[in-house]
């Protein structure tokens, strides 16, 4: 509490003609006034009070002026009395509590205080300035003042050195314009003033400036295609004049899709609930049932395995869902012209590599280009030329640098460009002589830049490279064998005949340079139609087929046999069939043609079979390749003989010619509904469908593939490449650190070391088992035995002493 400390008369002199014997005669002395309680007075009862507000206000005006003189004078002076800061701050605060009550008698009192911050920021100790901020923010709050007014002001006096008031300052703005984003979002006069303030070449006010706009745009109040001007700001602060402005937008872009944002929980809320329906509809009760508890223990095996890809799928589908809605607010894809940020970017890059630039700037600036390429799909061919002088394994952070390589490569690329690139790369990483670390990241960054640009591989390469599968090294074996995974996916013709897998799987076609996949219409729309179809036929079929399973059971677990009629040996027939398909499989040619040889009865390669890749409109064919099919198969069985490709060709043939086959083909294209004879607009509910549907068409492909789904180039081009996982399965070496903590790590539950003599020495009580043993009386036989052969050994001891040489007498 401070007391009202009148100054001399002569100060006093105004208008007012206000004395301290004047009040003391009405009663109100001003020695025992505080200002706290007269401020609850004030509130309480505004006009008995006007007289001391005005003498408080003439005070406060003369402190001022008091403080501004010595000021000038010498800033000694002011720290020697700080009595004059301590009244002129608590004047301050009284006056910014009080001033909604006098509106007309304080109307200049903020524009006094803004000018006096403003002024004089740089003379004022730390805790007036902290004062005087206090009030004005008091001010604004009581809408006395507008952010307008007082964000420049706030920006500068960041740049003072006092870390209190930084962070008040910074917070106040943050949450001031948070507030206001509920009903302006767009806020262009103060995005006009921070974007101005960041393109001045004072570091310190521009640096304050970016941390602004970086923490609005991070906590998304400044986000979206109405505010793409603050991302825009963001990225052009990668060409600022200071470094460290540079380097710290250049990190906000890299990080920016690993901030944690706690404010977004009911995003994220929502995100798991939707991805909690999805999981339900693809995955029931019944292909849980199935898996745990029909069949024998061989089948029970394969539908867990199948449960758990379908999980696994699903997860990894949510997890790329949220990365990928996470990167669409990334700055990077605001950019207005792309292609001439990373043209400009990579033109410094080139300019500071020859001066004394950090490595790790020199390595963000990199980073930052093959993000921008690789989320734009731009042309920078000379980006691959310059990452040729860092493609070496002893160059430093050379995993981030290959991971920045394979974000830049897209299908837009042209395969020439990339070609050194990658030859450097392999020639560089895999071979026999190279360590096995870089082997295993050499064979990692060459199956990702393959999943990008397919014509990067050639056939005898890739059956080289394929060779490492039978390394002793877990890291090596595993890179190559996703290799071949990858090339049976997207070209198996380059493989060798083993390494191409079974024959009945669909053979994918590689696409050329250019080529893109046009939707013509919605797309999956076809799967609304099947749905509706499929629902009214159901209708009819309910009352005869009571007693069999669903169709979606029937695809989620084994296709059963439709020419027979015992439905409790189904998983019998289906062991069996693998097994001899087991034995057959070295003698089926394995030829880029093979894509129709299908097994017909191996339960797993029909669903495969079914799922990959083809076209709805050949399921009903497809069943009576089935029947005939099964019945060649059942003969050849009973008489022994394997099955052969020509075998597959009629059976194949002959269905498709049927006229059964063309009779439910013509049916079909009548009964479809075609949006041409309706309205052809579909309701959100419509959208809704074909999601849930995708989903789980999606899910029964991942029950069945026992390899994995190649994403598309617009998921690759979102996806950030984790440096991280071109090292899998690579074991470091601990550094002594990590050692020692795993050694203290083992001694925890591990007490005192102690030797065995001192806990000897320390027991006590009784004598041990042990001793007690050598205590206890022999027995007679016992011990006329060890009597004996004591005597016994004592004999033969005498008997060699006497024969023992013992060296030549001194004296002969």
């Amino acid at each position: 509490r401070v007391s009202l400390s009148l100054p001399k008369p002569s100060i006093m002199v105004g208008s007012l003609g206000l004395t301290p014997e004047s009040l003391k005669a009405s009663g109100r002395s001003s020695e025992s006034v505080s200002l706290l309680i007269l401020q609850g007075k004030i509130k309480r009862d505004p006009d008995g009070y006007e007289t001391e507000l005005q003498l408080i206000y003439k005070q406060f005006k003369t402190s001022v002026d008091v403080f501004q003189q010595q000021a000038a004078v010498s800033f000694s002076s002011v720290g020697s009395d700080p009595s004059v800061a301590k009244d002129l701050g608590d004047r301050a605060m009284f006056l910014a509590h009080v001033t909604p009550f006098y509106p007309k008698q304080l109307a200049a009192f903020p524009a006094q205080l803004t000018d006096l911050l403003r002024t004089s920021s740089l003379a004022m100790p730390s805790g007036l300035r902290n004062h005087v901020a206090q009030a004005l923010i008091l001010l604004m709050n009581r809408k006395s003042l507008v952010i307008e007014d007082l964000l420049a002001l706030f920006l500068d006096i960041q740049t003072l050195g006092d870390k209190n008031l930084r962070t008040l300052a910074f917070s106040h703005i943050v949450q001031t314009i948070r507030k206001m984003s509920a009903t302006d979002p767009k806020h262009k006069s103060l995005q006009k003033i921070v974007i101005s303030m960041l393109e001045l070449e004072d570091e310190a006010k521009a640096k304050r400036a970016l941390a602004t706009l970086c923490e609005l745009h991070k906590k998304k109040i400044w986000l979206g295609d109405k505010n793409e001007r603050v991302a825009i700001a963001i990225c052009e602060a990668c060409f600022h004049t200071s470094p460290r402005i540079m380097i710290s937008a250049l990190r906000f872009l890299l990080d920016y899709e690993n901030i944690d944002d706690d404010d977004d929980s009911d995003a994220e809320s929502d995100d798991d609930e939707e991805a909690k329906k999805i999981s339900q509809v693809v995955i029931s009760r019944q292909a849980i049932y199935k898996a745990n508890n029909k069949g024998t223990s061989s089948s029970k095996k394969k539908k867990q395995a199948k449960l758990q890809r379908a999980v696994k799928s699903i997860k990894k589908k949510q997890r790329s869902s949220s990365e990928n809605t996470t990167s669409a607010f990334s700055p990077l894809n605001h950019l207005n012209d792309a292609q001439k940020f990373a043209e400009r970017l990579f033109s410094r890059l080139q300019t500071i590599k020859g001066t004394g630039e950090r490595a790790e700037t020199r390595l963000m600036m990199i980073k930052v280009i093959a993000r921008t390429i690789g989320l734009h799909k731009l042309h920078l061919l000379s980006f691959y030329t310059f990452l040729q002088n860092y493609a070496m394994p002893h160059v430093k952070d050379i995993t981030q640098i290959l991971a920045a390589a394979v974000q830049s490569c897209h299908d837009g690329v042209p395969s020439d460009a990339v070609e050194p690139l990658f030859k450097q790369i392999v020639n560089q990483f895999v071979h026999d002589r190279s360590r096995p670390e870089a082997i295993a990241v050499g064979l990692n960054v060459v199956r990702e830049m393959c999943l990008r640009i397919h014509e990067l591989m050639k056939e005898e390469l890739l059956q080289d490279l394929a060779l490492y599968k039978k390394s002793h090294e877990k890291a090596i074996s595993a890179a190559a064998r996703s290799l071949i995974a990858l090339f049976r996916e997207i070209n198996p013709s380059l493989l060798v005949k083993k390494d191409r897998g079974r024959p009945g799987a669909t053979v994918a076609k590689p696409k050329q340079y250019g080529e893109a996949h046009v939707f013509s219409n919605v797309p999956n729309v076809e799967l609304l139609q099947e749905s509706d179809r499929e629902s009214g036929s159901d209708g009819d079929q309910d009352d005869d087929d009571t007693g069999l399973p669903s169709c979606d059971d029937v695809e989620q677990e084994l296709i059963t046999d439709d020419c027979s009629s015992e439905e409790e040996a189904e998983d019998d027939s289906n062991d069996g069939d693998d097994m001899t398909i087991a034995e057959d499989d070295s003698d089926i040619d394995t030829s880029i043609g093979g894509g129709e040889d299908e097994e017909m009865n191996d339960s797993d390669e029909a669903d495969t079979d079914s799922e990959n890749e083809v076209m709805e409109s050949e399921d009903d064919d497809g069943e009576a390749s089935d029947s005939c099919g099964e019945d060649s198969g059942n003969k050849e069985k009973a008489k022994g003989t394997k099955r052969k490709i020509a075998d597959f060709d009629a059976n194949l043939l002959s269905a498709d010619t049927s006229l059964r086959a063309l009779k439910r083909f013509a049916e079909a294209k009548t009964e479809q509904p075609s949006f041409d004879e309706n309205d052809g607009i579909l309701s959100n509910e419509d959208f809704r469908k074909i999601k849930e549907l995708q989903a789980k068409k999606e899910a029964k492909i991942a029950l069945a593939r026992k390899g994995f789904k190649v994403p598309d180039s617009d998921q690759l081009s979102k996806k950030r490449v984790d440096p991280a996982k071109l090292e899998a399965h690579i074991r470091h070496k601990l550094t002594k650190e990590q050692r020692l903590e795993l050694v203290k790590a083992g001694r925890e539950d591990r007490g005192k070391y102690q030797a065995r003599a001192a806990i000897k020495q320390k027991k006590t009580g009784g004598s041990s088992n042990k001793q007690k043993e050598h205590r206890k009386n022999m027995p007679l036989a016992a011990i006329r035995s060890k009597a004996g052969k004591s005597k016994r050994t004592k004999k033969m001891k005498n008997s060699l002493s006497g024969s023992q040489f013992r060296g030549r007498k001194a004296w002969k």
